[in-house]
């Protein structure tokens, strides 16, 4: 017979083998996001978002998007569903629908806690309703109460955007998964969502349709990131779907790429008048980009994520980009490293000459970085921007290569604009589903450029289109001047530098009749640069309705999206009027839907369910702080450290008891 002492060693083994067996998610003690690790198919089954169908129609350089989000109560009580999702940093969000059966509830814009009292009181009276609040200009969060069991209830949202093209290239990004965010704040709702781990397939299902029309020849339609079928394909027109092998795709940005014939950009003139207002777009085919031989000295500070989220493929595509850029500086350049996770190192005090020597250093550095801990941006950006100046005639230039996993963009934003003197800032967004709220707010405010790099294939490519992008502008000092034609409130009144071979946008309203023309004139590297586009009744048409909900959308961006952290009182109004004017989505408006005709159950307990996010593909567990495999794990933090020790320490316990009862067997 086994002893007493015997059966408590067994019983206190068991306790700790309970222990982790049952630990259904680990969470970390901060707000940064956690796993979520589902026990079985049938908690699986009973998660509410069931699939997102997407469409979109693409012409000239607007975007119209339908996303239908389909909700599904496969448990057996009603149900509120919590979902953060993204979305274009660019969408002018203008409608919402919820689907319930053969009835359709339209959505009204309302003041944000108007919208939040009226879905509480809605929720609480037992009738389904949906809420459509936004975390950050590329945040969304959907919540959709009452839904009852066995029942399916369906959201569409609407949205329009820009696309601009780059030396003839046109992108359309269609965002599918929100990344982990790291947080140092309270009050980011979306930063403590639940996501799965690694290599888990998503657990929703993803569609999307895009038909792309042009006056212009098409030459050539690419999806470098999904698996797409063509339907149609024409000179002007192509229609085309996701393979059905990517049905669980939605784990990393949907982009697709086309040009033109002979790289031309479909410049000219759109018109839309909505009865009260009257809007207008121009589109300005610039100048060709002029190379010059003889390119000034100048300063780089390279500022580089090296946290946990960039283990892995990330850092490795950011190491491929580093030694592309720093090993073709030119000899009178100077630069320095800014390496950061939870804290920064510099490669030195002082920036220093691209010798052979120091770019070795350099790289040296780079390469010894495997990537862990948390993602402390704004101590990095300090760093970089008290750097001392080698030289007031060197111009500086600061590029931060990032995932853009944070909840700070505002006050990054801030830190640049209040260092902008003879500065230009550059965003490198490296990674499958990059935060590009961040990554294009860090080059708007720093007078520079976005660029995004997916896989590691494209490092090379970028660093060469970088170096060409900087080194001479295709047209500055850039003037507007309109003949005839009233045109006012436009969305920048004055223009900066064209860097890029990309259109000049004009946008704004105008009165009276459409007629006269648009002068634009600049300066070139061979000298001055003059074009004039006509401006006639026959531009006006229904067909550009979009021009409305583009034009309230930039201007919310300029008093929003990467304004300060701290919104003056006139600003927060003047961004609501706007939303509540033009029917949109902004920090202050909200859509809220309330089906009237049926209570599903006022009286019952209701239970939230927030959708668990798949991890964006190519991201290392580490971005999340736990459960990581123990290979990934000595690249991991001190607290990381902790955790393995502290399970090691468990097991020591154990065998030791076991030691300790041994004498109990013989």
């Amino acid at each position: 017979m086994l002893n007493k002492k015997l059966l408590l060693g067994i019983f206190l083994l068991l306790i700790v083998f309970q222990s982790f067996a049952q630990n259904e998610y680990v969470e970390t003690k901060t707000e940064a996001p956690y796993f979520k690790s589902l026990k079985s198919d049938s908690q699986i089954a009973e998660l509410p978002l069931k699939s997102t169908d997407v469409k979109v129609n693409i012409s000239g350089i607007i975007a119209n998007v339908t996303i239908e989000q389909t909700y599904k109560n496969e448990g057996k009580n009603p149900i509120e569903a919590v979902y953060v999702f993204p979305m274009s940093d660019k969408a002018a969000i203008y409608s919402m629908e919820m689907i319930v059966g053969n009835r359709t509830i339209v959505a009204k814009i309302k003041e944000k806690n108007q919208a939040r009292t009226e879905y509480e009181a809605a929720k609480a009276n037992g009738n389904r309703t949906s809420l459509l609040e936004q975390e950050r200009p590329n945040v969304f969060t959907m919540n959709v109460a009452n839904i009852n069991s066995g029942e399916e209830i369906k959201v569409k949202l609407q949205y329009t955007e820009f696309i601009i093209p780059d030396e003839g290239l046109y992108s359309f990004v269609f965002p599918t998964v929100v990344g982990p965010r790291y947080n140092t704040k309270s009050g980011v709702k979306f930063a403590s969502t639940p996501y799965s781990k690694k290599g888990v397939k998503p657990f929703s299902t993803f569609n999307l349709g895009l038909e792309l029309n042009s006056t212009v020849p098409i030459t050539s339609v690419n999806c470098l990131t999904h698996k797409v079928y063509i339907d149609q394909y024409s000179d002007k027109n192509a229609i085309l779907n996701l393979s059905n092998e990517e049905i669980y795709a939605n784990n990393k940005d949907f982009v697709l790429n086309y040009t033109l014939k002979g790289n031309t950009i479909e410049s000219g003139v759109q018109l839309f008048n909505d009865g009260k207002e009257q809007f207008f777009l121009a589109m300005v085919q610039p100048p060709k980009k002029i190379k010059e031989n003889e390119i000034p000295p100048r300063e780089y500070i390279f500022v580089v994520d090296i946290s946990g989220s960039m283990h892995g493929f990330p850092l490795d595509v950011s190491k491929k980009l580093l030694k592309n850029l720093i090993s073709n500086l030119k000899k009178s350049d100077q630069f320095n490293v800014v390496l950061f996770s939870g804290s920064s190192q510099k490669l030195s005090e002082n920036s220093l000459p691209a010798t052979n020597e120091n770019i070795q250093k350099a790289i040296y550095l780079i390469d010894n970085q495997l990537g862990g801990g948390s993602t402390e941006i704004l101590g990095a950006l300090k760093t970089a921007l008290s750097l001392p100046r080698p030289s007031k005639s060197l111009s500086r230039s600061v590029v931060i290569v990032t995932d853009g996993y944070v909840s700070v963009e505002k006050e990054a934003f801030d830190l640049i604009k209040a260092n902008l003197n003879n500065l230009n800032v550059f965003a490198f967004g490296i990674g499958s589903s990059v935060n590009r709220y961040l990554i294009n707010g860090l080059a708007h405010v720093g007078g520079g450029e976005p660029f995004v790099i997916l896989d590691q294939s494209k490092a090379d490519s970028t660093a060469t289109k970088f170096r060409k992008y900087i080194q001479t502008p295709v047209l500055s000092n850039i003037k507007i001047k309109f003949n005839g034609f009233e045109a006012y409130d436009l969305i920048y009144e004055k223009l900066p530098d064209l860097m890029a071979e990309r259109p000049l946008i004009i946008a704004g309203k105008y009165r009276n009749n459409p007629i006269g023309s648009i002068a634009v004139s600049g300066f070139t590297g061979k000298g001055k640069f003059e074009e004039t586009i006509q401006v006639n009744q026959e531009q006006l048409s229904d067909n550009h309705s979009a021009l409305k909900y583009l034009w309230a959308r930039e201007k919310i961006k300029l008093l929003d999206d990467y304004s300060s952290v701290y919104q003056s009182e006139q600003n927060t109004k003047a961004i609501t009027q706007l939303g509540l004017s033009y029917n949109l989505m902004t920090a202050y408006t909200s859509f809220i839907a309330i089906d009237t005709k049926e209570v599903i159950d006022n009286k019952g307990k209701l239970n939230t369910v927030q959708q668990v996010l798949p991890l964006p593909e190519g991201v290392s567990n580490l971005a999340v702080g736990a459960d990581f495999d123990l290979v990934d794990s000595f690249i991991a933090t001190s607290d990381q450290f902790n955790r393995i020790w502290g399970i090691i320490g468990g097991f020591a316990i154990v065998i030791f008891g076991l030691l300790f009862f041994r004498k109990s067997l013989i």
